[in-house]
C-alpha cells in the first residue's frame, strides 16, 4: 500500500521511515489427544453427554483437541511470547504433586444446574476453593459447545489443572470463582469460549475494600482495551452503487495500515507517546486527530485517569511508537456497514442511526503491541507477587496480585495507559477514515455528518460501584471479551443517551451482521452492567485453517455482495463465519436474559482486514 499524501491529512499524520518489522507470529501450545468420544443422543437431562472413555465402550472416533492457535499482538486469548520459565523445575513439581482422581462426565455434570431458560450455574465444589458459583448465560443451543469441551476433556490425565494444556471454558469460569476477593459470581456471557486464564466472555468483580482481593491480567486479556467504535454518516447505500463501493474499500485498505507488523503513519515522538498514554483522546483532540465531541461518546470519555506511563516498559513503548493508527490483524477490522433493521426507532434516532439503508463505519481494534507487552511484562511481576503473598491458584494462567499491593497498582496504571493508547489508536483510524470518505465523495466529513456514535472497550478492568446484597460497594470489575452495558440514567453515560441507556456495539464475524444494543437495569443488577462482545469462537484458528478453504470463503463473500480487502488471504479461513458461533443467537440470548436490548442490525458491504 502507498503512503497517504501528506497534504490529505492533518499535520500530525506523516509517513514514518522506520522499516523494522516488530511483529510476532508464533504458535502457543501443542496439539494433544484429549480422549475418544462417541456421539450419543442426549438423555432427559439437557446437559447429559456420554463419554466413550467413561463408559468403557470401544472407540469409534479419535477426538483431537488442537489448541495451537495463531498468535500475534492482537489476539485476546494468548500472549505471543508466552514461554513458561523454569520449565523443567515446574514439570518436576507437577510430577511430584499428588494426583487427584478422575471424574466422569456424569460426575462433572452433577455440578451444573439450569436455573433459568438462559442461565446455568456451576456450583461451588466443581473446582477447589470456589468462593462463589460460576454462572453462564447461554441458551440450549449455545450450551452444547460448552458441554462438548467437558466431554472431550473429562477423562484425560489427572484432575489437576496444571497437567491440562487445554482447559474448558466452564472450568475456567469456575477457576475464576476461586480467586480471592471475588463477589457474587464468576459470570460468562453467551459468546464464551476458552481463553488464557479467564475464559473469553468472563466478567468478575472484586471487592476493593477486601485486602485479599486481586487483579489479574488474564481477566483483561493481552489486547488491552480491544474495542469497537461506530461512525455514522448521512450517506445511503445508493451512494455506494456502481464502482464506488469497490473504490472506497480499496482506498480504505490503502490508507489504513493493516496486517501483522504494519507501521502507522501517525507522527508520534516519545514525548507525544507519554502524553497520549496519560491523556488518551484528549491528546488526539489537541492534535486534530479527533473531534472534541468524540471524547463525549467514548467509554470513560476516552481517558482512564489512573494511567501512569512510567509503568509502561521501554519495550512496550517502542512497539507503540510504530503502531499508532494501525488496525492490526487477527479478528480486527474496519467495515462499511448499512443499517439493515431497526428494532427500537426512538433509541436508533437518538443515536442518529435510525434510517434503514444508512451508511456507517465500524472499527474494531485495540492497543496493539504496546498493550500486549504491558500484559506480558505483568505476568513475570505477578508470579513474584503471588509467591510473596502466598496466593494459591487452580491455574497458573490466572497470575494475579493484591489490588492494593505495589504490583497490583503498577499493573493497573500500566493497563490504563494501554487503554488510553487504544482509544487514541481508534481515533487515528477514524481520522484516516474521515479523510478517505472526504476524498472519495468530495465533501467534508462535517458535511457527511461523520459523527462518532460510541466507542466501547471489551478487554478492561475498571473501578465501579455496584450493589452487592443491597449495599453499594466499590468493585474492580474485570471484563474480558465482554462489554459494559449501563442502563438509562446512569451517570457514566453521555447526556444525549441518558434516556435510552449506553450504546453497546457488537461486531459480527467477517461477512455477517453486527448489532447496536443498549444496556438495561436488569443487566446492571445481574451482570455488573455487562453483556456479550461478539459471536465468540467455535473453532480454534488451527481448526479453521484445516477445515475451511480460504478461496471458497472469499468466493462466498463476493457472491453475497461484500467487498473484501485482506492483507493475508490465509487469515480469511481463520475469521470465516463458520469459525464462530451465530452472532444473532448470542444477541438474542442476551436480550432473552434481559441484560441488553437490540436497537439496530447492521449489514456489512465492505470488509478491510489484516
Amino acid at each position: 500500500p502507498q503512503p497517504v499524501p501528506e497534504d490529505h491529512l492533518p499535520d500530525s499524520i506523516v509517513t514514518q521511515d522506520d522499516d523494522e518489522n516488530d511483529a510476532t507470529r508464533t504458535l502457543d501450545g501443542q496439539s494433544q489427544q484429549k480422549g475418544v468420544v462417541q456421539e450419543e443422543e442426549q438423555s432427559a437431562n439437557p446437559l447429559y453427554v456420554s463419554c466413550q472413555v467413561c463408559t468403557d465402550q470401544p472407540p469409534q472416533q479419535q477426538q483431537q483437541y488442537d489448541d495451537s492457535i495463531y498468535i500475534d499482538e492482537d489476539d485476546d486469548d494468548y500472549p505471543a511470547d508466552m514461554r513458561i520459565q523454569k520449565e523443567e523445575e515446574e514439570e518436576q513439581l507437577e510430577e511430584d504433586a499428588p494426583k487427584k482422581p478422575k471424574r466422569t462426565i456424569e460426575e462433572e455434570l452433577t455440578f451444573l444446574e439450569r436455573i433459568s431458560d438462559t442461565r446455568y450455574q456451576v456450583q461451588v465444589g466443581f473446582v477447589p476453593n470456589m468462593k462463589v458459583p460460576a454462572e453462564i448465560i447461554v441458551n440450549s443451543d449455545l450450551q452444547t459447545l460448552l458441554v462438548q469441551e467437558l466431554r472431550d476433556t473429562c477423562c484425560i490425565g489427572p484432575y489437576a489443572e496444571a497437567e491440562q494444556s487445554f482447559i474448558p471454558a466452564l472450568r475456567q469460569a469456575a477457576n475464576v470463582a476461586a480467586l480471592p476477593g471475588i463477589v457474587k459470581a464468576s459470570l460468562a456471557m453467551p459468546d464464551v469460549h476458552s481463553g488464557y486464564g479467564f475464559c473469553i466472555g468472563n466478567v468478575a468483580a472484586f471487592d476493593m475494600e477486601d485486602p485479599l482481593s486481586v487483579v489479574s491480567p488474564g481477566g483483561v486479556g493481552f489486547d488491552i482495551n480491544c474495542g469497537v467504535r461506530l461512525i455514522r454518516t448521512n450517506l445511503t447505500e445508493v451512494d455506494l452503487t456502481g464502482e464506488m463501493k469497490e473504490k472506497l474499500a480499496e482506498e480504505m485498505f490503502q490508507k489504513i495500515p493493516v496486517g501483522v507488523g504494519r507501521k502507522g503513519e501517525i507522527k508520534c515522538t516519545e514525548d507525544d507517546l507519554d502524553r497520549l498514554l496519560a491523556e488518551g483522546v484528549d491528546w488526539a483532540v489537541e492534535k486534530g486527530l479527533a473531534w472534541p465531541e468524540d471524547r463525549d461518546h467514548c467509554e470513560e470519555n476516552g481517558r482512564m485517569d489512573m494511567a501512569d506511563p512510567s509503568f509502561v516498559s521501554k519495550r512496550a513503548k517502542k512497539r507503540g511508537l510504530k503502531q499508532l493508527g494501525t488496525l492490526g490483524a487477527g479478528n480486527h477490522y474496519a467495515e462499511i456497514q448499512i443499517v439493515d433493521e431497526v428494532y427500537d426507532q426512538n433509541a436508533a434516532d437518538t443515536m442518529g442511526i435510525g434510517k434503514v439503508g444508512q451508511v456507517c463505519i465500524m472499527i474494531h481494534t485495540g492497543s496493539r503491541g504496546l498493550g500486549h507487552q504491558v500484559a506480558t511484562d505483568a505476568l513475570t511481576t505477578m508470579e513474584r507477587a503471588m509467591s510473596k503473598d502466598k496466593i494459591e491458584l487452580n491455574d497458573r494462567q490466572l497470575s494475579c496480585a493484591r489490588i492494593g499491593s505495589r504490583e497490583g497498582k503498577e499493573y493497573l496504571a500500566g493497563m490504563a495507559s494501554a487503554a488510553n493508547f487504544a482509544w487514541v489508536n481508534r481515533s487515528c483510524i477514524t481520522a484516516l477514515t474521515r479523510k478517505v470518505f472526504a476524498d472519495m465523495f468530495k465533501r467534508t466529513p462535517e458535511e457527511m455528518e461523520m459523527h462518532l456514535v460510541y466507542d466501547v472497550c471489551h478487554n478492561i478492568a475498571k473501578v465501579e460501584e455496584h450493589s452487592i446484597g443491597g449495599v453499594m460497594k466499590k468493585l474492580l470489575v474485570h471484563r474480558k471479551g465482554s462489554t459494559r452495558a449501563f442502563p438509562p440514567y446512569h451517570p457514566n453515560i453521555p447526556k444525549d443517551y441518558q434516556s435510552i441507556g449506553q450504546p453497546v456495539l457488537i461486531g459480527g464475524t467477517m461477512g455477517t451482521c453486527s448489532y447496536v444494543l443498549v444496556g438495561t437495569d436488569k443487566g446492571m443488577t445481574e451482570t455488573f452492567g455487562s453483556t456479550c462482545h461478539g459471536a465468540g469462537r467455535a473453532l480454534s484458528r488451527n481448526q479453521s485453517r484445516k477445515k475451511l478453504d480460504h478461496v471458497q470463503v472469499l468466493e462466498r463473500l463476493k457472491n453475497d455482495g461484500i467487498s473484501i480487502r485482506v492483507a493475508s488471504p490465509m487469515l480469511v479461513a481463520e475469521e470465516a463465519p463458520e469459525s464462530y458461533k451465530n452472532v444473532t443467537d448470542v444477541i438474542d440470548t442476551c436480550e432473552d436474559a434481559g441484560i441488553s436490548r437490540k436497537v439496530v442490525k447492521l449489514r456489512p458491504v465492505a470488509v478491510i482486514k489484516g
